[in-house]
């Protein structure tokens, strides 16, 4: 469980295909407390720590993982979005995240919006249902709020803000026009979705 508050930027050193696909993620935070088995969530994707050093972590990307994520995240040379595992008693700064990515979404529009940045999304109808304005939503690992959402015939475009604190602090900051990344839906609306599918069969 996390809360879509990133805490470093790890860069991918290496990339191999090993059954599953390994990387070796160097970070700027000290990994000595660090178990292996724990959970890191990289740009959005909840992944578990196989091995580490000082200043790395290596981990294993299932083939279903990255079916539903950005290709690109997963090449030497790639800068993630990292999050560790929320503890009990943690402030909960975001929302609830679960790591379990729904999807991509496509930049379609970047505007500056005051000292903020504002970011327009593409994504699928799969995903369309699940976005409310004002509702959360989760881009490559950070937690957002939604400004606004347009639904059209084959796809929806929803809109966020991201202010100059979060475009430092986080990949977000260097994303470009027709860039793809990460979205987790919040986690309420995939369960309202799926009590409202079992009540129209029933």
């Amino acid at each position: 469980m996390f809360t879509g508050i990133v805490t470093d930027i790890g860069t991918v050193e290496a990339s191999d295909a090993l059954g599953d696909l390994r990387l070796r993620i160097r970070t700027g935070r000290p990994l000595a407390d660090v178990a292996l088995g724990a959970s890191i969530a990289c740009s959005g994707v909840c992944l578990t720590v196989v091995d580490h050093g000082d200043d790395w972590f290596a981990v294993d990307v299932s083939a279903e993982t990255r079916a539903r994520s950005v290709p690109g995240h997963w090449t030497s040379g790639a800068r993630l979005n990292l999050e560790r595992a929320l503890k009990l008693g943690e402030e909960l700064g975001g929302h609830i995240v679960t790591g379990h990515v729904d999807g991509t979404a496509e930049i379609v529009d970047l505007q500056p919006d005051g000292d903020s940045t504002r970011l327009l999304f593409r994504v699928g109808g799969d995903l369309a249902p699940f976005v409310a304005p004002k509702g959360s939503v989760t881009i490559d690992g950070v937690s957002l709020t939604v400004n606004d959402v347009t639904d059209r015939a084959d796809d929806t475009l929803f809109s966020i803000n991201l202010i100059p604190h979060t475009q430092a602090v986080t990949t977000l900051g260097g994303l470009a026009l027709g860039d793809r990344v990460n979205v987790e839906i919040d986690v309420l609306a995939r369960y309202l979705r799926r009590m409202q599918d079992r009540a129209s069969t029933m």
